[in-house]
């Protein structure tokens, strides 16, 4: 499985992109073929303030339904509307237009403890 290089990676499974003071987030190809077919995206919506670890949403699938983390802490700035009408562009393009969330970062030094895209692709190898 191809792991974008591009940004790291959260042990349930986001990955977060930092350019400049925005970070945008999403779920890995791992944790969506894992949930497989989502069927619905909820989260919180623009100009929610959160802090580091605190869960920012939820997405749903036929399976199961899961939390979605951030490791640092910010303001919400946007939220993908595509997948409120279409919450399978989740499973087909999680590190493209499957995006979740656009984040105004306040604090992003819990992005340093994340993992870089090898040690993401190596701890998902037995999974």
């Amino acid at each position: 499985m191809s792991v974008p290089d591009d940004r790291v990676y959260s042990e349930t499974h986001e990955w977060h992109k930092l350019d400049g003071d925005t970070l945008t987030l999403g779920l890995t190809k791992h944790a969506v073929d894992q949930l497989t077919d989502v069927t619905f995206v909820e989260i919180r919506e623009a100009g929610t303030s959160f802090d580091a670890g605190d869960s920012i949403g939820e997405v749903e699938s036929v399976k199961t339904s899961s939390d979605v983390y951030c490791a640092a802490a910010g303001e919400i700035s946007e939220v993908n509307e595509k997948l409120g009408d279409n919450p399978g562009l989740l499973n087909e393009d999680p590190f493209g237009d499957g995006w979740l969330v656009k984040i105004r970062v306040s604090d992003s030094s819990g992005l340093d403890g994340l993992m870089d895209a090898e040690a993401y692709a190596k701890s998902i190898e037995d999974s």
